[in-house]
């Protein structure tokens, strides 16, 4: 996906132009997640880092649900393939994570405890896919690996891809706008 500033007017002063960037930081193990990230980058005009572990994890049967759930409840960090992401050209970063055993998955651990120091004073949002539930713990849990009280902005979507109607990608163009509103706040 190519990067651009986006620029916007502000509703409240036209004079004022938006240059604010986003990265949408993201695992996807069958491609919902992935979906959404790029559906939103195209819409924010932000930039999109994928993670991807040196270890695939399982995308069939009970494998699936057995080992990505423990690495996630056991809250394993794995080693990831190269990535390059200069945080500090971003203002806000947007984490996209499918939910496993109602929390977000081990590649994003490994990447917020690498970045740690790079993501202080960002803005953050969030949004999860899920087949079930678990959603809302996912937030909590990840907002406190990040060390902040709650996400500026979050989105839940149920199996965007796997199961898609209008409506689903309706609801995420309004949570892309719900972002690009965000951007005054």
């Amino acid at each position: 996906m190519t990067n651009f500033d986006y620029l916007e007017k502000e509703p409240s002063d036209k004079n004022v132009v938006n240059t604010m960037r986003d990265l949408i930081v993201y695992y996807s193990l069958e491609g919902n997640t992935q979906y959404v990230a790029e559906k939103l980058a195209e819409q924010l005009g932000a930039e999109v880092l994928r993670l991807v572990p040196k270890k695939a994890y399982s995308d069939k049967g009970f494998a699936k649900f057995f080992w990505g759930g423990k690495s996630a409840v056991m809250g394993e960090k794995p080693e990831l393939e190269a990535y390059s992401a200069d945080l500090a050209q971003f203002d806000r970063v947007i984490f996209g994570t499918p939910v496993w055993a109602a929390t977000f998955t081990p590649p994003l651990r490994t990447f917020i405890t690498e970045q740690a120091d790079k993501l202080a004073g960002k803005k953050f949002a969030a949004f999860a896919c899920q087949g079930g539930s678990g959603a809302e713990k996912t937030f909590k849990k990840l907002a406190k690996l990040i060390g902040i009280d709650a996400f500026s902005k979050t989105a839940v979507f149920n199996e965007p891809k796997a199961k898609w109607t209008v409506a689903k990608d309706t609801q995420i163009e309004e949570f892309g706008r719900e972002l690009l509103a965000g951007r005054y706040e």
